[in-house]
């Protein structure tokens, strides 16, 4: 198999258990930068599971004003960054980051959808929305990792919209969370299928 065919079996293979495809406008991307299929295969993962995140959180808080077709996009594209910074993809570094938003910018996509790739690792600024805070939970809780400190900022966002106490709403955030993180062992096998390099 070709690597540009692994790079495309990432972005539409169903999984098991199926993952949603990425949008059409970031898989185009990721064909036109010449992702590397973990890459792809990472991205896909993270954004199956803020799907789920945003309809959980539009059935239990339906005050809570968020973008959901932003946490959805940023999910997307948290780590493309990652297309210049390989060595990222499996070991740590936070290089990509700043080249994943300037990366966005440059191919045109607005400095409110941009920020995410420079946001989903740096929670505390005062800037922080609930959508940045969602994109950094789902690119923890897709490998089962819990943030406590990530995930109180959450749950305080949520009993102010709410009116709920905190205490109600982490035990309610506690427990997707637990169910999401259930699926981190098949979401890992799907993204160590794809190689890191690109062959060429």
């Amino acid at each position: 198999m070709t690597p540009p065919d692994l790079l495309l079996r990432a972005l539409h293979d169903a999984g098991n258990p199926p993952l949603r495809p990425l949008p059409d406008r970031v898989a185009e991307l990721l064909r036109k930068l010449d992702a590397p299929p973990r890459l792809a295969a990472h991205l896909r993962a993270v954004h199956d599971v803020a799907h789920w995140l945003v309809e959980w959180l539009e059935e239990r808080q339906p005050a809570l004003r968020f973008d959901r077709d932003a946490v959805l996009f940023g999910a997307a594209t948290h780590d493309i960054g990652k297309t210049a910074h390989v060595g990222e993809l499996s070991g740590p570094g936070s290089a990509h980051e700043e080249a994943g938003r300037a990366l966005l910018l440059a191919q045109g996509v607005s400095a409110e959808l941009a920020r995410f790739a420079g946001t989903h690792a740096a929670w505390t600024g005062a800037d922080i929305g609930i959508e940045d805070l969602l994109v950094s939970v789902a690119d923890k809780i897709w490998k089962n990792k819990r943030v406590q400190e990530l995930e109180d900022l959450v749950v305080a966002r949520l009993a102010e919209a709410s009116g709920r106490t905190r205490w109600e709403e982490f035990l309610a955030f506690d427990d997707v969370l637990g169910v999401l993180g259930d699926g981190a062992d098949q979401r890992l096998a799907f993204q160590a299928a794809y190689p890191v390099r690109r062959a060429h």
